[in-house]
């Protein structure tokens, strides 16, 4: 593919991603509202359309985080070839950690609905099976590390090439790179004081969102001569 083609698919997935995930996130919140495990898997039971609707909108965000790491390395390579196989390799990750959840999610809609009726499993099995699908995961889900670590070298090459202007190209490079520094440290358990949730990721949906469009409707410029 050309690199204007690869521009035009990267600005499209961009937004597609954004979207559908803010879609996949809500419908979620509503699966773990419950109080303890018990009402939790009461809710996946009642809510199983929206998990359903969740665990293919993470296929969805698996094979948009699959073409924005192949389409962006298509834009980036001739600027620096070992870096663009770095990013690419980071966004890769990102995509096959962050569909690691979906047999979690089947798993505890096949046990929501698994203890009603006949033939239903005892209640200890229930929950044994209940305390290991719904375990305590990682207060900062790995893949969004990657993604971090992907997207700033991305967005630091499509800077250094001058693909985009300058004040987009920054604002990917300080919006991804604040990422790189608070995610590991509240992998960690360090706190990062009023940088969690929405907030540090606000900097990145609006830089990611504007690089898009650009993308979309301006393509990328030629790399330099050197």
């Amino acid at each position: 593919m050309t690199r204007a083609t690869n521009a035009r698919i990267a600005g499209f997935t961009y937004l597609f991603y954004a979207v559908i995930g803010i879609c996949g996130d809500l419908l979620m919140r509503r699966a773990f509202g419950g109080v303890d495990d018990a009402a939790t898997l009461a809710r996946f039971a009642e809510y199983a359309i929206d998990v359903r609707i969740d665990i293919l909108i993470k296929v969805l965000e698996s094979f948009s985080a699959l073409v924005l790491a192949v389409t962006l390395y298509g834009i980036t390579r001739d600027e620096d070839h070992e870096l663009a196989m770095m990013a690419m390799v980071c966004r890769v990750a990102e995509g096959v950690l962050g569909a690691l959840s979906i047999p979690s999610y089947l798993g505890l809609v096949w046990l929501a609905k698994a203890g009603i009726g006949p033939g239903a499993l005892d209640s200890s099995t229930i929950n044994a099976l209940r305390t290991y699908l719904l375990m305590p995961v990682p207060s900062v889900p790995l893949g969004t590390i990657f993604f971090a670590v992907g997207s700033t070298i991305f967005s630091y090459l499509l800077l250094r090439g001058r693909m985009v202007p300058v004040s987009i190209a920054w604002m990917g490079v300080l919006a991804s790179g604040l990422l790189v520094v608070l995610l590991p440290l509240q992998l960690a358990g360090v706190p990062t004081g009023p940088l969690t949730g929405y907030y540090q990721w606000l900097p990145a949906l609006v830089s990611q969102t504007v690089l898009a469009l650009w993308l979309l409707i301006k393509g990328v410029a030629a790399t330099p001569t050197r």
